[in-house]
């Protein structure tokens, strides 16, 4: 049954039996037997969950400068359709070009006591053969050109790291795609890795949910689902779940879940709107939300025993709360009756006469028809 308001004539018997049975003395009050509207819960096909999402890029890399300085150049916007090594912004290339100055004469240097070694180097070889000088000697200016050596090729490597930088003073499109977001302005002063642009990249397309934290625990990897672009109501593409966050975002509370097309021909654009739609299988059960109590936090309704029609404490798991109903996840089946309202008048082993929603007595012999 579904929850709905309760009959007026329920409630004036509800009240009299309650107010009868405190303006009597301790015998009557003990035998005094309370009127108790019983409902059974609401069993339906469970049909499916659905989220709201956008179409989004299954890679979207952020794009940002290797090296640090001040942005002199951006040559796109927002929107605008790159292709892969298409410059889109520059830093100030003076800082960079004088570090590579800076290397040049270091390699020019090391160089020249490089070759200054080598020439010491033979020439004490030829006073050794002479036996001139000593080995000693001779190990030592060898020494000096194996330290003159080593300087040079560091010298070199550094230079090749200073004409990298140099490179990545221009930042360029690491493949076709179309510029989502834009993070700095000409003028500002960025760090190296600092996000410049956030790419869309072309290829794949997927739809980007947030599931609320009492909701994520029923959604799976893998899992398939149902896609509803909103430029096509009515249609529904096949989709599967790609990835679930391990954590949940700390503004929203919610858990961001990709949903991947698993077809190719999915008329689906960059910021579509589009819903996505789980399926729930098997029967869920729902009961009037004034049914429910709770005692320290633990909900609980009143279910009746028919073989002597008194109550019964059934503590009950419950899903997400609806305006006049709640789901029962578990602690019910789907022929057990219980108090439609007034929970907070009853107590555990009371007998009761059970009524339904007309007022009518509930013969729990044939079922309560």
């Amino acid at each position: 049954m579904g929850a709905s308001g309760l009959p007026l004539l329920f409630l004036g018997t509800l009240l009299t039996s309650a107010l009868g049975g405190c303006s009597g003395d301790a015998t009557t009050t003990e035998h005094t037997i309370s009127t108790a509207l019983v409902v059974q819960p609401d069993s339906t096909r469970a049909g499916h969950d659905s989220f709201a999402g956008e179409v989004r890029a299954r890679y979207e890399p952020d794009l940002a400068f290797q090296v640090g300085g001040k942005v002199i150049e951006r040559l796109v916007e927002v929107g605008d359709r790159v292709e892969k090594g298409q410059p889109l912004a520059r830093i100030d290339p003076r800082d960079v070009r004088l570090q590579l100055d800076a290397s040049r004469a270091r390699v020019a240097a090391a160089k020249a006591d490089h070759d200054l070694a080598l020439s010491e180097q033979k020439r004490y070889q030829t006073l050794l053969e002479r036996k001139v000088i000593s080995q000693s000697q001779y190990d030592s200016v060898s020494s000096q050109l194996e330290a003159a050596a080593a300087q040079l090729r560091q010298a070199h490597a550094d230079l090749e790291v200073a004409r990298n930088q140099a490179g990545y003073a221009e930042l360029h499109a690491p493949r076709n795609g179309v510029i989502m977001s834009r993070q700095v302005e000409v003028g500002q002063v960025v760090a190296a890795g600092q996000t410049v642009f956030t790419l869309a990249a072309d290829g794949d397309r997927e739809v980007l949910i947030h599931l609320p934290e009492n909701r994520v625990n029923q959604v799976s990897l893998k899992q398939d689902v149902k896609v509803e672009l909103w430029s096509r109501p009515g249609d529904h593409y096949d989709g599967r779940v790609r990835e679930i966050a391990p954590s949940a975002d700390p503004q929203l509370r919610t858990y961001a879940a990709r949903v991947a097309f698993t077809s190719d021909d999915v008329p689906a654009d960059l910021g579509q709107s589009a819903r996505v739609f789980f399926p729930q299988g098997g029967t869920r059960m729902s009961i009037p939300l004034s049914a429910l109590t709770a005692e320290e936090g633990a909900p609980y309704v009143w279910k009746v025993n028919p073989a002597d029609q008194t109550l019964v404490k059934a503590p009950v798991r419950v899903g997400p709360y609806q305006e006049d109903e709640v789901p029962v996840l578990a602690g019910l089946e789907a022929g057990d009756w219980i108090v439609a309202a007034g929970a907070q008048l009853f107590r555990e082993g009371q007998t009761v006469k059970p009524v339904d929603r007309r007022n009518r007595q509930v013969d729990f012999g044939d079922g309560g028809h």
